[in-house]
């Protein structure tokens, strides 16, 4: 028999972290998200998310034993922002069983139609697309890339058995030195070069030393360029300087750049380590007592990296800058031979004009991720 119930206590909310690691536990490709992190992503004392959201966390028990768990998401930032009444759902796991996923969804919307939401209900997002987000359909042979998503291959089952229909799909590509056209990526370069210094537009890295003026810029920059953007809503002062943090602990500054337009940043775009080689060999994601080391040591034996955030701000698209930044950051890659692999992710599959231009420059689509919908 089984059963559903509120995550209401700090033991609750520590098996809700831990629940993937059993469901995963014989999965060579899954990663284990550090349980600090997770930890405090969750608690409305510790993450700025929760000063214009509501969340509520579910466990799904069969007996005594937990076989998933959901949140029921109501964003008034999102609401607000894109003047409708939605709730989302997500950090949904589960075995491969439709009446348990059904019963955790039939909490989670009587959760939020008790809130008073009318619209529809989406997801998954780990607390928006802010975050993580997206349940992965294609691409299931290798780990995931650092801030992305993992799940079994019967996810899709099961959410689409709960009522909801895909409302689109969010692509990660991956550039390897077996696909990669050198020569063509130096003809773009001379040429993308040249019509931005036309345009009075120059490219720089950010500034470590001026970190927080730079990062209060990029701020505004992402709260522009992402405003038409699915389901985005903008991250307030705190959030970002949450998030702020966290990279500035595994920044390059050569892999963090910002387009700039007589002295106004109108673009950034940023690559990042693949901290999940790491995070894969720390067992439950906890950092004591060999876990820190391990990340600590790690870091420069990392052999691949991430393009997890690029954008421009309206009035300044299409003029190549977009990717300009993907041809500094294969650049970068092509100069550096320990290397081996960048993914540029996430892009939404009806961007036509990004999407040819990542596989102009010799990308290959490596994975595929689905956000979901319900009335």
């Amino acid at each position: 028999m089984k059963r559903i119930e509120a995550v209401q206590s700090a033991k609750q909310l520590g098996t809700f972290i831990d629940f993937p690691h059993e469901l995963y536990k014989d999965d060579p490709n899954y990663v284990p998200e550090l349980f600090i992190a997770q930890r405090d992503l969750l608690s409305p004392k510790k993450h700025p998310f929760f000063e214009h959201a509501e969340v509520q966390l579910y466990l799904a028990y069969r007996g005594n034993k937990v076989v998933g768990r959901m949140a029921a998401i109501l964003n008034h930032s999102h609401n607000k922002f894109n003047n409708v009444n939605e709730g989302f759902f997500g950090f949904f796991d589960c075995i491969d069983d439709v009446e348990t996923a059904k019963s955790m969804f039939t909490e989670a919307e009587s959760w939020l139609r008790k809130k008073g939401v009318t619209g529809k209900i989406k997801g998954p997002v780990n607390h928006s697309t802010n975050e993580t987000c997206g349940t992965l359909v294609e691409g299931f042979d290798t780990p995931p890339k650092a801030l992305m998503t993992y799940n079994a291959p019967y996810y899709d089952k099961l959410i689409t058995a709960a009522g909801f229909r895909k409302q689109t799909d969010i692509l990660a590509y991956l550039y390897t030195r077996e696909n990669f056209d050198d020569t063509r990526l130096r003809r773009l370069q001379v040429y993308m070069a040249d019509k931005l210094a036309k345009k009075g537009i120059t490219v720089r890295p950010v500034v470590m030393k001026n970190f927080k003026e730079e990062a209060r810029n990029i701020r505004e920059v992402y709260n522009s360029a992402w405003d038409k953007n699915l389901g985005f809503a903008p991250m307030s002062d705190k959030e970002f300087d949450y998030m702020a943090k966290d990279l500035k602990m595994i920044i390059n500054p050569e892999l963090c750049l910002v387009a700039e337009h007589e002295g106004k940043m109108v673009g950034f775009g940023a690559a990042i380590p693949n901290i999940n080689e790491i995070l894969i060999t720390i067992k439950k994601g906890r950092l004591f007592p060999f876990g820190l080391v391990k990340l600590l040591t790690g870091m420069k034996k990392i052999k691949s990296l991430r393009i997890p955030l690029l954008g421009v701000i309206d009035g300044y698209r299409k003029l190549g800058i977009e990717i300009f930044f993907y041809m500094a950051f294969i650049e970068y890659f092509i100069k550096h031979p320990e290397i081996k692999e960048v993914e540029a992710s996430w892009i939404l599959e009806d961007n036509v004009m990004m999407n040819k231009a990542i596989v102009d420059i010799g990308a290959r689509l490596d994975k595929r991720y689905r956000l979901y919908e319900k009335d």
